[in-house]
């Protein structure tokens, strides 16, 4: 990873001598280096970073700049080598998790302009200037790797068509499978609960708080705190309940589906950080995956809340946390909307993710999936069986 973030370090650098910087990262640049606390941190974790012995690629705030800059018109290519299809979080990362990095990163002001970058760079992405490595080449997403890493055999797409079919990187991204890849479990048995993702399970826990301690290593679920103090009402109906979390990697299915049939009685996004991870888990080189419970309560998401018609289940919250690059959550399925078993709610745009599925208390018998749970875990296939109800 050293060498991968070395030579996008020196192409950034090298082209930004050339021409101006886009507006966001210029304003970016503007807010970390005229707020005495913003720029003490950022200088810092780069200087904490490189103090480790890790090759950054940067050696200040300008330079990382640069880099951000350089991004914002880079697509991803296709590699099996961690982080490479996530550049933005393979510059940041060892920042992350240095000590002044753990304070940047949870910045409100610093997350709001970082927002603004991110939706820039969707921009691109989402444009056709971004199918640069929709190819088979080597790098390409359409290389016999890739097509075995991301079973692009089973979406819609046309092999003979330019891109194969896809509009920009995003269309890509977020492509749909074939119909009857991915069939319904029981779609009439109200008792069985279907996987809302294409996603490895990560944990399970029981007896769930209104509010704990989520910033310790355990990482408790602190309701409260994922549905936000605004929403303390929806909170309470799923205190003592079940979560099951599940982890989206890039090279999964992106979108995201109902697991019961019901109404949905809200659907709303909530901002939040991007790049924060957890002091209690130490050094992740893998970015934020040993964090993800903590994200639950502080990252960027989508919270989808169904009635299910099944009123032994009483309500069901789906929890959509966008945990790197772009991770832009779109809600499709809005209050007021019967659903099936099934039917799709929304998708995240690029970058890796996480969700969980969030149960009152005694509805669920027994989940499917069982831990210990790791990062070998097989994915669970979006729409199977995930659990059975009581």
């Amino acid at each position: 990873m050293g060498d991968y973030r070395r030579s996008l370090a020196q192409r950034a650098l090298a082209r930004d001598r050339a021409g101006p910087r886009a507006g966001v990262v210029r304003d970016l640049a503007h807010l970390v280096k005229n707020d005495p606390v913003l720029a003490m941190a950022a200088s810092r974790a780069i200087d904490e970073a490189r103090g480790e012995g890790y090759e950054l690629g940067y050696a200040d705030i300008d330079e990382l700049m640069a880099v951000i800059d350089y991004l914002m018109t880079y697509a991803p290519p296709f590699s099996e080598s961690s982080l490479v299809h996530c550049p933005l979080n393979a510059v940041l990362d060892w920042l992350m998790c240095m000590p002044s990095g753990y304070a940047l990163f949870r910045d409100q002001a610093f997350n709001a302009q970082l927002k603004r970058v991110l939706n820039y760079w969707c921009g691109f992405l989402s444009g056709p200037y971004s199918r640069m490595h929709l190819n088979a080449d080597a790098n390409g997403w359409f290389c016999p790797e890739a097509l075995e890493k991301t079973g692009l055999t089973q979406f819609l797409c046309d092999p003979n068509e330019p891109y194969w079919g896809f509009p920009s990187w995003n269309g890509f991204f977020t492509r749909q499978f074939e119909p009857g890849a991915r069939p319904v479990a029981e779609p009439d048995n109200s008792k069985i609960v279907v996987s809302a993702c294409e996603a490895s399970p990560y944990a399970i826990r029981h007896d769930v708080q209104l509010h704990d301690r989520f910033w310790i290593k355990a990482q408790p679920y602190s309701l409260q705190e994922i549905f936000t103090a605004s929403q303390r009402e929806i909170a309470k109906r799923f205190a003592g309940g079940s979560v099951y979390q599940a982890f989206l990697s890039a090279f999964n299915y992106h979108r995201w589906h109902a697991p019961v049939s019901g109404t949905v009685t809200h659907a709303y996004l909530i901002d939040g950080t991007y790049y924060s991870e957890l002091e209690a888990e130490g050094e992740d080189p893998g970015g934020l995956n040993d964090s993800q419970g903590y994200t639950t309560a502080v990252a960027a998401r989508a919270v989808i809340v169904i009635e299910c018609d099944d009123t032994a289940l009483g309500t069901i919250a789906c929890v959509f946390v966008g945990m790197a690059e772009v991770s832009s959550c779109v809600i499709e399925a809005m209050p007021g909307q019967h659903l099936r078993k099934g039917d799709e709610l929304g998708f995240f745009q690029y970058g890796g993710s996480t969700y969980c599925l969030i149960f009152e208390p005694d509805t669920i018998e027994r989940f499917v999936p069982q831990p210990p749970f790791d990062s070998d875990t097989e994915p669970v296939k979006v729409n199977a069986h995930l659990a059975t109800a009581r």
